[in-house]
């Protein structure tokens, strides 16, 4: 299920994935559309707290949603997972929770904060460099001395993929044993989200950084990309989940159902990401 996971978050991932084993499966065999039969007379707004990474595919969807469900309204609240966790324990108004990583979630399921999470989408790492730029043209460039690189910060999901994806690299061997100790030197900067990485991209602020292969399309066309080889990436899971705030609102469980119906996925895949 996943490439490239590194020893020290295998045991770690295998706990969270049997959480969510469960769920998956009923999930599977439930979801239905948002304009089910029930859709006419399905009433109320709910607030969504969703990774960054999901801001333009979650607009499309809510607005889908809505128009299945004109007595409905979704607001969102974008940010880094880890954040959005935090702000969750802290008592915000979230119904819907959907993260860029299962930390974040199997975080918030252990402390009582949301229902069962189950996978809806997979995404995956690339590298990204100013347009035109000749300084990174290969991922093993990265490591080249004086390269300015940025990544999320470690308790990001970007940043601890990207982290994974490096160390994978390095103990490969193809780079020499001291790749990751020598991409590491170069890193300027670490950001509180994704968005905030492929922006210090964008404004030439950085040489690289690692963003998800669905972020590029937000750049319009101010970055060229990198591929990361394919035996070094690692797959991002997103879950998602109804809150226990949530947990009586049938529109945060319509939604979530419809993100994982074939309406729902193919808003998704649109937008680049792979289906659960």
């Amino acid at each position: 299920m996943l490439r490239g996971r590194s020893p020290r978050v295998l045991v770690a991932f295998v706990t969270l994935a049997l959480i969510v084993s469960a769920c998956d499966s009923d999930a599977a065999s439930s979801s239905i559309p948002a304009d089910s039969a029930n859709g006419a007379s399905l009433q109320g707004k709910i607030t969504v707290f969703a990774a960054s990474s999901l801001a333009e595919v979650f607009e499309e969807a809510g607005k889908q949603f809505e128009a299945a469900n004109p007595r409905t309204r979704v607001s969102f609240n974008f940010a880094a997972s880890s954040a959005l966790a935090t702000q969750i324990e802290e008592g915000a108004p979230a119904d819907v929770f959907a993260s860029a990583d299962f930390a974040q979630a199997g975080r918030l399921y252990q402390g009582g904060h949301i229902q069962s999470p189950a996978v809806f989408a997979r995404n995956s790492l690339v590298v990204v460099v100013p347009r035109g730029s000749t300084t990174v043209t290969s991922f093993e460039d990265l490591a080249n001395e004086g390269v300015r690189l940025v990544l999320a910060g470690p308790g990001v999901p970007a940043g601890k993929y990207a982290r994974e994806v490096i160390a994978n690299a390095s103990a490969s061997g193809d780079f020499g044993a001291d790749f990751e100790s020598r991409v590491l030197a170069n890193l300027r900067s670490e950001e509180a989200n994704v968005r905030a990485v492929l922006a210090k991209v964008q404004l030439g602020e950085a040489d690289a950084g690692f963003v998800y292969a669905t972020d590029v399309a937000a750049a319009a066309g101010e970055v060229d990309v990198v591929e990361i080889p394919g035996q070094f990436n690692v797959t991002a899971e997103y879950p998602v989940a109804v809150t226990t705030r949530g947990s009586d609102s049938p529109v945060a469980t319509a939604f979530v159902e419809f993100l994982l119906s074939t309406q729902g996925q193919e808003v998704l895949r649109s937008h680049g990401f792979a289906g659960r």
